[in-house]
């Protein structure tokens, strides 16, 4: 895991599903003190209100758009968590402007903000939907995974060290199906579906922050760090939930329907994590995959070797349809033990 003991650690995107985690979480690791901004005013008021006796924890509000403002809060950092991001395939397909001003443009002033500061270590959250992207959003997030790799190129010396983590839907989350669907049955349904044979990768809140706590002291510079995850059908996770829903909100489950509503625009029928390209490049361990870069340092040499290392190249790109789905019985026993559905 490290030593975070004595390490000032930044959390951009601090008020989001993924922020507040990583915040509860790296706080439990003891560290010397955690900076969070977000520019959500009133999410910000409330979470500061949250820790306002904890001396270890600072919130301010901020924008990763404003460069200089990063570099001012940036000084005499250790570790960047950089999570704040436009996550929605849809308003992302809408607003293709403010996409590129915060997933890229927001992405590269925290690079500069850490070579500013000569910070230690920076991790992007970034998204499945940035492998062989189909939407706005999925391109900036590959972009931004771009960036940090050419970052970790360029940089002179042993720091700042810029990786990644992709993660697959983080179930629970805003802006994941689960709160949707649940609105949907506590309405009376119909719950909404792009297509039966739609596959989705899924991991829980938990597994998602420990990809980031993880990930920032096993970089060694350039990297994208995947988790190996669960695998779903949509329409059985839809199945599940008004089976094990329907009657809270006083209906029977025959009585909920799926309505089928075709794709959206960018949408996938399936989510890949990595693609063929990658596969020649890709180290697998235990628990997660470590796809290192394809563009070198220029400056300092980097040897990507890890402790537990089961193979230096896996056989075929990691994908949501070429990967055995969770059966209904398994995803009714995840929902329930990682508390996306209460008992």
């Amino acid at each position: 895991m490290g030593d975070w003991n004595s390490k000032r650690v930044f959390i951009t995107g601090v008020c989001g599903t993924v922020g507040r985690e990583v915040l509860s979480q790296v706080l439990k690791l003891n560290p010397r003190e955690i900076v969070g901004i977000d520019n959500n005013e009133s999410e910000l008021f409330f979470l500061d209100d949250i820790y306002k006796n904890n001396n270890k924890v600072n919130l301010y509000l901020g924008d990763i758009r404003d460069e200089t403002q990063l570099v001012e809060r940036t000084r005499g950092i250790d570790i960047i968590l950089h999570a704040a991001a436009y996550k929605h395939v849809i308003l992302c397909e809408h607003s293709p402007r403010s996409a590129v001003q915060t997933n890229i443009l927001g992405t590269q002033n925290i690079i500069d903000a850490a070579n500013a500061n000569s910070v230690e270590r920076v991790i992007l959250t970034s998204s499945d939907k940035a492998v062989n992207p189909t939407n706005v959003m999925g391109t900036s997030k590959l972009m931004g995974e771009r960036l940090l790799t050419a970052a970790n190129a360029l940089r002179h010396g042993d720091r700042p060290i810029f990786a990644s983590t992709r993660f697959g839907n983080v179930l629970g989350s805003r802006g994941s199906v689960i709160p949707l669907f649940m609105r949907q049955i506590a309405s009376g349904g119909p719950v909404t579906l792009t297509d039966e044979n739609m596959t989705r990768f899924i991991m829980s809140l938990e597994e998602a922050v420990s990809l980031v706590t993880n990930s920032v002291f096993l970089a060694k510079g350039g990297e994208v760090f995947v988790t190996k995850m669960h695998v779903v059908r949509i329409v059985d996770l839809a199945e599940v939930m008004i089976e094990e829903l329907a009657s809270r909100y006083g209906y029977k489950a025959c009585e909920i329907k799926i309505e089928k509503v075709g794709p959206r625009p960018g949408e996938k029928m399936y989510e890949e994590l990595i693609n063929d390209e990658e596969v020649r490049r890709t180290v697998e361990m235990d628990r997660y995959f470590v796809v290192v870069p394809a563009l070198k340092s220029l400056y300092c040499q980097c040897e990507y070797d890890y402790e537990g290392i089961i193979r230096r190249n896996i056989e075929s790109p990691y994908n949501s349809s070429n990967q055995k789905p969770m059966d209904k019985s398994l995803i009714r026993d995840y929902l329930y033990a990682n508390k996306l559905i209460e008992l």
